[in-house]
C-alpha cells in the first residue's frame, strides 16, 4: 500500500511541477506560487517516507522513480490540454491563395498580417496570425483544408503590448 501511495503521490507532485513551470514562463505569479506550495508539501512527506524506511523497503525508492518519470508524462499531457498561453504561425503559401486564406481566417476572428515574399520559383505570402494556443489545432486544421502545400511553423509568444482579440478586457 505504502509503494501505491507513494507513486501517486509522486505522480501528483511532478504534475504540478510541470504546469508551474509552464505557468512561471507565462509571468502567473499566483498560480505558481500555490502550486509550488503544494508541491512542496507532497514533495517533503513522499521524501520523508522514502528516505526513512528505505532500509526495510527499497521498493519504495521504484515507487518514487516510476512516479517520477509518469509525473512528467501526465504533467506535459496536461500542460498541452490547459493551452495557457499565446502562439504566432507563421504560414508561408502561394502568393495566389494568400489573400483569400487570410480573409477567410479573419472571418473566423484570427488576428493575420500578410507579408509578401519570394520563393525559389514563386511569389510567396507570409500569413503572420497570432491566437491563443487553445485554438491552435482548429486553425491548423482549417489551414490544411484551404490550401495544399502550406508551410506552417509556430512559435510561444508572450505579448508585451497590444495585438487584436489576444489580452484579457
Amino acid at each position: 500500500m505504502e509503494f501505491l501511495i507513494i507513486l501517486i503521490a509522486k505522480v501528483v507532485e511532478v504534475s504540478l511541477s510541470t504546469v508551474r513551470t509552464v505557468f512561471i514562463s507565462k509571468g502567473m505569479k499566483g498560480y505558481s506560487s500555490v502550486i509550488a506550495f503544494i508541491e512542496v508539501l507532497i514533495w517533503l512527506k513522499v521524501v520523508s517516507v522514502v528516505l526513512i524506511g528505505l532500509s526495510e523497503n527499497p521498493s519504495n525508492m521504484v515507487a518514487y522513480a516510476v512516479g517520477f518519470a509518469v509525473g512528467n508524462y501526465i504533467g506535459i499531457w496536461l500542460e498541452g490540454k490547459l493551452a495557457i498561453g499565446l502562439i504566432t504561425i507563421q504560414v508561408i503559401v502561394d502568393e495566389s491563395v494568400g489573400q483569400e486564406l487570410a480573409d477567410y481566417l479573419r472571418s473566423q476572428n484570427v488576428a493575420v498580417t500578410v507579408m509578401h515574399g519570394e520563393g525559389r520559383d514563386t511569389k510567396r505570402s507570409i500569413l503572420i496570425l497570432h491566437l491563443k494556443r487553445k485554438i491552435k489545432d482548429k486553425v491548423i486544421k482549417d489551414i490544411d483544408e484551404k490550401v495544399e502545400k502550406a508551410l506552417i511553423t509556430s512559435s510561444d509568444v508572450k505579448v508585451i503590448h497590444g495585438g487584436y482579440g489576444l489580452l484579457r478586457k
